[in-house]
């Protein structure tokens, strides 16, 4: 390999310009228009626009992005995490192209991709397995007959899909219909498909993971487990590694069934085993990620291992000539997102007005945005990963806590008060036990947390497109409008390619005061539950937001009448937008 193009952006693309410069590579950045003035746009050697603004024109365009792989010289191609990490048709269609693909083979990506088709080969590789559905489910009926066979809470999940996104998990069979129309919408918007499989949801469980590779030769190894039991809505907020107080039987059935599924598959490359284990030590498999993950720093740091650099000597057929490496200390980290946990963890897109990260011992900051960028609402709300080192779990929470209390973000809420407040609580910093679960966070959280400012997202700096003729040949670029000078291009001019050189619970109840119901955030409406004239109680859903990639109910803040419906699905709402009134 010579120039890899990264098929992602944010700080996972930013994370992969590093490693290739790094290993002495050529980096090629992609972006949305959202993204034009993105740290992975600017970090890397050449970059190219997508021409579009969302993810379903951008990132998840298979064709695009190829052709600007093959325009760009590139001779390999990174998909990081998310959009099309997971996707088969784009590992064959970067392959057919002639270019390298840093990933496992299409053939494991749909065996271990497929959710369904995983379980199965799980089930042959000895792993323990909860119930769930022979393959997708047909519609909300099926779910509900497998309910009545096994028994509710039942996860809905989407069989193509990773990362929380299209989970949603129906407490009664009077749920399951709103649940699992959320769960394709979500899979579809994040993944481009739909379809979705039922399994016996587990409450209270631990979330552990092992980190693996896998080379060509045959060769597997587990980097680390990982412990991921903090999440909201079933995304992570907090991973460390190695997971804190497992048995010497569990280690050895997490190695065992990891190998054991990834070596059935015929996997290559960099991937990861997820597990959940009951509070009675009962461990089950839940999934494959057949990417790299989110959390993978935490496993590097642990063992001193450069896992995308790793994936690099992969994907040029080297060996990894070692055995499971060995796990010196412990590390933690923090996903800082864009979102408010006062209220519910709402997304909360806007500009960074100030940014101080913190330093010191054991600290490290994978970031993909700076202060004076804005973080949109079209994709995710992750802005930075804190990961924090120590020579023992209760060194690494202590030098977290001075690292989480050092850390400044100005412009809009962030996680941080939830990261603070986390790490002095007893049920996750206890030194002899580990008392938070993947719902732990809905049902037993219970610390104060400060309110915060939330601003409405910069409007994009004013650009102008210019032609300019190079060497006889004529191009158009597209440039920061000058102060005070009249501009044609107007702030959505698109550039055709540039070369870079350098380097909630139930539901949110939203605003309002007396009769008005109104938006608490900026997204996008993709369902309305309630019809004018409708009767409706408290709490009861009235319409449903897609912000940063996640869903968000809406629901009546009173009893009453809906009356004047204001929005429509498909319509993108400010915060503070009239959503209706209810009367009565």
């Amino acid at each position: 390999m010579r120039k890899v193009l990264i098929a992602n952006r944010g700080e996972i693309a930013v994370r992969i310009v590093r490693a290739c410069r790094d290993a002495g590579l050529g980096s090629v950045a992609v972006y949305a228009e959202p993204d034009l003035d993105g740290l992975h746009v600017t970090m890397a050697d050449e970059a190219y626009s997508l021409a579009g603004a969302t993810a379903a024109d951008t990132y998840l365009d298979i064709d695009k992005i190829v052709k600007a792989a093959v325009a760009a010289g590139a001779d390999a191609v990174h998909p990081g995490y998310g959009f099309l990490a997971e996707n088969a048709a784009f590992a064959r269609a970067v392959t057919a192209a002639g270019l390298t693909w840093i990933g496992p083979p299409a053939e494991a990506i749909e065996a271990l991709g497929d959710k369904v088709r995983a379980r199965q080969i799980a089930r042959r590789a000895g792993a323990p397995l909860a119930p769930g559905t022979a393959g997708p489910v047909r519609g909300a009926g099926e779910v509900r007959r497998f309910g009545r066979e096994h028994g509710f809470p039942v996860a809905i999940k989407a069989a193509f899909g990773g990362g929380g996104r299209g989970l949603k998990v129906a407490w009664r069979e009077q749920d399951v219909e709103a649940q699992y129309e959320s769960a394709v919408r979500e899979a579809t918007a994040a993944f481009g498909r739909g379809e979705c499989f039922a399994e016996r949801y587990l409450d209270r469980p631990r979330h552990v993971e092992t980190q693996c590779l896998a080379d060509a030769h045959g060769h597997v190894v587990v980097v680390s487990t990982r412990d991921c039991s903090l999440q909201r809505r079933h995304q992570k907020l907090v991973e460390e590694a190695p997971a804190p107080f497992l048995d010497r039987g569990q280690l050895e059935t997490l190695y065992a069934a990891s190998k054991a599924i990834l070596g059935a598959a015929g996997y290559v490359g960099a991937g990861t085993c997820e597990f959940l284990i009951g509070a009675d030590g009962l461990i089950s498999f839940l999934e494959v990620n057949t990417r790299l993950q989110v959390e993978h720093p935490v496993s590097e740091e642990v063992t001193g291992l450069d896992l995308v650099r790793e994936m690099f000597r992969i994907a040029d057929g080297e060996p990894l000539g070692y055995d499971d490496p060995p796990a010196r200390g412990h590390s933690v980290e923090f996903r800082i997102n864009a979102e408010d946990p006062a209220r519910g963890f709402l997304p909360a897109p806007g500009t960074i007005t100030a940014w101080n990260p913190p330093s010191g011992p054991g600290v490290r900051l994978d970031a993909g945005y700076a202060a004076g960028m804005t973080v949109p609402q079209a994709f995710d709300s992750l802005i930075a990963k804190l990961i924090v080192t120590g020579a023992s779990r209760g060194q690494a929470l202590q030098r977290s806590a001075r690292a989480l209390a050092e850390f400044e973000i100005g412009g809009m809420p962030t996680v941080l008060p939830f990261h603070r407040a986390v790490v002095a609580d007893p049920a996750f910093a206890a030194g002899d036990r580990l008392g938070v679960h993947t719902r732990w966070i809905e049902t037993e959280f219970s610390a104060p947390l400060p309110p915060q400012q939330a601003a409405e997202p910069a409007a994009p700096p004013p650009r102008e497109r210019i032609t300019v003729e190079v060497g006889g040949k004529r191009l158009e670029v597209v440039l920061p409008a000058l102060p005070g000078v009249p501009h044609r291009g107007g702030a959505a001019a698109r550039p055709a390619g540039r070369a870079r050189g350098g380097g909630p619970r139930r539901g949110q109840p939203a605003a309002g005061g007396g009769d008005t119901l109104v938006s608490p955030m900026q997204g996008t409406i993709v369902k309305i539950a309630a019809a004018a004239g409708q009767r409706v109680s408290a709490g009861d859903v009235i319409v449903v937001l897609e912000a940063m990639k996640m869903e968000q109910p809406l629901t009546a803040h009173k009893d009453g009448t809906v009356t004047g419906l204001a929005v429509a699905v498909g319509q993108t709402v400010a915060a503070g937008a009239a959503v209706c009134q209810i009367t009565g």
